[in-house]
């Protein structure tokens, strides 16, 4: 099965400006996103997709190969689907831009999920051990059914536990916080691409939940992995002490 996986890597950012670009331990972001994907064993080739020259040449400069997209697109989810318009492969993996220290082990398993062709689109998500994080609206939550699929993704608590004191909610290990890596089938990824956005995608700010409204499935493996994003000044400040301390 042919895997690519495409990092959209957008220069723009209201909180961290060219955050593609900032320098961790003597190396772009980018570069370390981009590292980690390629040590995926189940991934054949790695892809940047960007909006900006600056960082197709950041990308140039230490070997990777690199697509430069569309300034219009209003989704990492669409600059993906660019391009894997002009690929032959059978799936595509969206690996978020922003985690320098991703998991290839992470990477590997949601390939495995979708390769085993139930479902058109799969993602990833840990069990929840800090109570804070469950009422953390940048914290994404999903809830699940027997078989492993999605039910609903949101910014608030869910699912909520009506005979339980807020304290205690953290104890049962019953939420979910998502990883917002996915795994599509080209087919899909390229339909999804062109649906229209939806109620519940708009109010919650979630395009995944655009999937689960027009009707389709997305699979959900459960890791221990702990993701950790960039995506503020005090993130890069602790992005570059973990690597001063490794």
């Amino acid at each position: 099965m042919g895997v690519v996986a495409v990092i959209p890597a957008r220069y723009g950012s209201a909180r961290l400006p060219g955050k593609p670009l900032v320098n961790i331990g003597g190396k772009p972001l980018v570069r370390w996103v981009w590292e980690r994907a390629c040590r995926a064993k189940t991934v054949g080739r790695v892809i940047v997709a960007t909006d900006d020259e600056r960082i197709v040449q950041a990308v140039r400069d230490f070997g990777g190969e690199v697509v430069l997209t569309s300034l219009g697109h209003p989704s990492g989810t669409d600059r993906v689907a660019e391009v894997a318009e002009g690929l032959s492969t059978e799936v595509v993996v969206n690996v978020q831009g922003d985690e320098p220290f991703l998991d290839p082990r992470v990477i590997d398993q949601v390939v495995g999920r979708i390769s085993e062709g139930d479902t058109p689109m799969a993602t990833v998500a840990r069990r929840i051990d800090k109570l804070e994080r469950i009422w953390d609206s940048s914290v994404v939550k999903v809830v699940v059914d027997r078989r492993g699929y999605a039910l609903y993704f949101s910014r608030s608590p869910v699912p909520f536990l009506r005979d339980l004191p807020r304290e205690a909610w953290g104890k049962g290990g019953e939420f979910l916080e998502h990883i917002g890596l996915y795994a599509y089938t080209r087919e899909f990824l390229l339909t999804l691409s062109r649906l229209t956005p939806t109620p519940l995608e708009l109010a919650e700010k979630l395009e995944q939940l655009r999937a689960l409204e027009h009707g389709y499935s997305i699979a959900v493996v459960e890791t221990e992995y702990k993701s950790f994003g960039v995506d503020t000044p005090e993130d890069l400040k602790e992005a570059r002490r973990r690597v001063r301390m490794s």
